[in-house]
């Protein structure tokens, strides 16, 4: 072992005993190992490989725990699983940890004991990072979004310029010369977020939340420093830098004087912003959040904007993007917001909380090295779509929308996927 290996080895250690607090104590101590968990992943359903079953997930760092920090563990190790932080442990987290798991929390739902299996792997994955051992993709994204102030890298005035020349396609579609994409406004009510995959490859999604706010007539902006939603050091375990995304999208927030922080269709973006925002830069947050799902039905419900759901005629399921919905509660207004603009909704079987992952969560969009079994274990999603026969797949999370595309591609399934912002604006009375 290399003097810079030991060196990142301990620093993994010291971060394993920086993070040994009761929360991560209490889900390491408690598997046990009923194996109810396997029939809930899909990489163990579509590979039966048993390195993939989440008890054994939590195998790897509740044996570094045991070897490290108990006295069972340091005398007689094999007696109690303990492990050594050596060559071998290293290669199978980074295989398992990374590029084996979704972090989609259906294991946890499954656990007889309610361990909370993601929080497990993304403390692994915040050893791994401690070792510089972030798969190349992953890492690759969240440094563009530290230097850049977006994962894709988007100079400041490619951004602006595609925003203008979207304004302009609104006008026209309107027929509204006042018709506009604010930019950087103050005071105003609402600030817009967006994956930066809109504006880089789907700039129909920026043109249609903004068709559907000039129809509700709302008071909003999008900001040209800060406009980013998702947050991969989420999935690289790196608290550090996940503050700092969060912190410059407060600043931007208070800077702009917004009282409402709206996020775009984006599964761990919500989550991330949302729900562990403030506990990454301790402190709660001066304004309002709510998701552009939330937002949508709230449209539809109030009467802000009125849509017609015979525009919207071929079948269309909803697939639950985890984040949003196992792990962030939002679950019915989807549906409310399909059951007022669609004409013929169909359910996945399973689906709300129980719903399969479609694979594409936990980073794995970004890490080429695992992209074959992304595919395969999105089988189980593919055979979901199928089975309802739909035409088209709605989903409120970008990730989810590449993963089903490439589905959609790989299995044949011939449907379209689209966002719920696309569901509604198609289905819009102006």
């Amino acid at each position: 072992m290399s003097d810079d290996l030991t060196i990142s080895r301990q620093k993994a250690l010291k971060a394993l005993a920086e993070h040994l607090d009761g929360r991560l104590l209490s889900n390491l101590n408690s598997c046990v190992h009923c194996g109810l968990c396997g029939e809930s992943c899909q990489y163990y359903l579509t590979t039966r490989d048993p390195r993939f079953i989440p008890g054994r997930k939590v195998d790897l760092i509740s044996g570094l725990y045991k070897r490290y920090h108990t006295v069972t563990g340091r005398l007689i190790p094999r007696l109690v699983g303990a492990r050594d932080l050596d060559d071998e442990t290293v290669r199978e987290m980074v295989d398992v940890l990374f590029g084996a798991c979704t972090m989609c929390g259906r294991c946890t739902a499954h656990c007889s004991i309610g361990i909370d299996i993601p929080f497990l792997v993304r403390t692994a994955r915040t050893l791994l990072s401690e070792m510089d051992l972030v798969p190349k993709g992953l890492r690759s994204t969240v440094d563009a979004a530290i230097q850049s102030g977006n994962n894709m890298a988007i100079p400041h005035n490619e951004f602006v310029d595609t925003i203008l020349w979207l304004e302009e396609d609104l006008k026209m579609e309107v027929n509204d010369e006042s018709a506009t994409i604010p930019l950087d406004q103050p005071g105003k009510r609402i600030m817009y977020t967006l994956n930066p995959r809109e504006p880089k490859f789907f700039p129909l999604s920026i043109s249609v939340m903004a068709k559907v706010f000039y129809a509700a007539g709302e008071d909003w902006t999008l900001s040209s420093n800060m406009y980013d939603v998702t947050n991969y050091a989420f999935y690289t375990g790196e608290d550090r830098l996940a503050a700092e995304l969060t912190k410059r999208l407060v600043t931007e927030m208070q800077a702009l004087g917004s009282t409402m922080l709206v996020l775009a269709e984006c599964g761990h973006g919500s989550r991330s912003i949302r729900w562990e925002g403030p506990e990454w830069i301790e402190r709660p947050y001066p304004f309002e959040v709510k998701t552009a799902v939330e937002l949508l039905a709230d449209y539809i419900r109030s009467g802000r904007i009125r849509v017609d759901p015979s525009k919207n005629k071929l079948p269309v399921t909803l697939h639950d993007p985890c984040n949003l919905v196992r792990l962030g509660g939002v679950i019915e207004e989807q549906r409310y917001i399909l059951s007022h603009t669609v004409s013929n909704f169909i359910e996945m079987t399973p689906n709300r909380t129980n719903n399969y992952c479609c694979g594409g969560g936990g980073g794995q969009l970004s890490m080429s090295e695992y992209n074959d079994r992304r595919l395969t274990i999105g089988k189980l999603k593919a055979d979901q779509i199928q089975r309802t026969g739909a035409k088209i797949v709605a989903t409120p999370c970008h990730n989810c929308i590449d993963q089903i595309m490439g589905l959609n591609q790989h299995y044949g399934l011939g449907v379209e996927v689209k966002t719920l912002g696309e569901i509604v604006a198609d289905a819009l009375v102006l």
